[in-house]
């Protein structure tokens, strides 16, 4: 009966986890993280994804907590009307991923 229990226990523990592992944040709370100086200003997020794709205007944005990692997640559509998704590392500015979507 205690394995079982802790059985259990453990599958609902991971299952938690699973679900804590990215978490979309609200206005209020990235707000917040920018002024703190914890993430960059959106400004200069944005600035680096355009930087990739010059002439692209930025459809979405999105901020998210991914195993205690601020991603800033972008949609551009280019010049060509192409779309691409970026992530960017939003406390550095780092480019982490850039590629078209399919």
């Amino acid at each position: 009966m205690k394995r079982l229990i802790a059985l259990t226990t453990l599958a609902t523990l991971a299952s938690a986890a699973t679900m804590a592992q990215a978490r979309d944040l609200g206005p209020d709370e990235a707000l917040r993280l920018r002024d703190a100086g914890t993430i960059q200003s959106f400004e200069q997020l944005n600035e680096t994804a355009l930087a990739k794709h010059p002439g692209a205007r930025i459809e979405e944005t999105e901020l998210e907590d991914e195993y205690g990692r601020y991603i800033y997640q972008v949609e551009l559509r280019d010049a060509q009307g192409v779309q691409w998704d970026l992530e960017l590392d939003a406390s550095t500015g780092d480019v982490l991923k850039n590629h078209q979507d399919d």
